[in-house]
């Protein structure tokens, strides 16, 4: 079971409790839940984020978090995904959880005619070499929070006050660049929810 919870606007500080508050409290009965939102604009940095791939913050808060990966940002016009999933009970692991996230994100911007491909080694979804979707999660009892990012509809400039993921003059795009009319976060969110749920959740 998988209960979708579409949130709207968030402050990235006050989820990111939430998702600890519920992690901590979960058991073996609680369902599943995936988070659908967008972030005021801020920086976050993951466990392994080293604070020089900050280039010039200016204005935009600067967050470290508990997910891994290095540096990112989350705006306005970028879809969030939190996966609150239970990995032991899914029985599977978390580069499982990961390839079928990226999996779920290339073939959903692929009904779009969107060229996405998932990067192994450097995780995330990309189109050419332009990064498109970012990923970072947290396992704790068994159980995964934080998720990923789309970015749809956006401002990119931000990105280029970061090393995007720890990596220098990584390029980032979005939908709307790509795509002459791109969907709503609504849509884009509901049919990724369908995706996930039928690769992760139909057993």
């Amino acid at each position: 079971m998988l209960i979708v919870r579409n949130l709207g606007i968030q402050n990235f500080s006050d989820v990111w409790q939430q998702m600890r508050d519920f992690t901590e409290s979960r058991n073996h009965d609680t369902p599943d839940e995936l988070w659908l939102l967008e972030h005021p604009a801020v920086f976050t940095l993951g466990q392994a984020g080293k604070p020089e791939h900050i280039l010039a913050a200016g204005d935009i808060p600067v967050i470290k978090t508990d997910r891994g990966g290095q540096v990112t940002y989350h705006g306005l016009g970028q879809l969030v995904g939190y996966c609150l999933f239970d990995i032991k009970r899914l029985n599977i692991g978390v580069r499982e959880l990961v390839e079928s996230i990226e999996d779920v994100l290339v073939d959903v911007l692929q009904q779009y005619h969107i060229d996405a491909w998932a990067n192994r080694e450097a995780h995330g979804v990309y189109v050419d070499k332009k990064k498109i979707a970012s990923l970072g999660l947290r396992i704790r009892k068994g159980c995964s929070y934080h998720g990923f990012s789309l970015n749809i509809q956006m401002d990119l400039t931000p990105y280029q006050q970061i090393n995007p993921c720890g990596y220098a003059g990584l390029e980032m795009t979005d939908m709307q660049s790509l795509c002459p009319t791109p969907p709503t976060l609504m849509i884009i969110g509901s049919q990724i929810q369908r995706a996930l749920h039928a690769r992760l959740f139909t057993h």
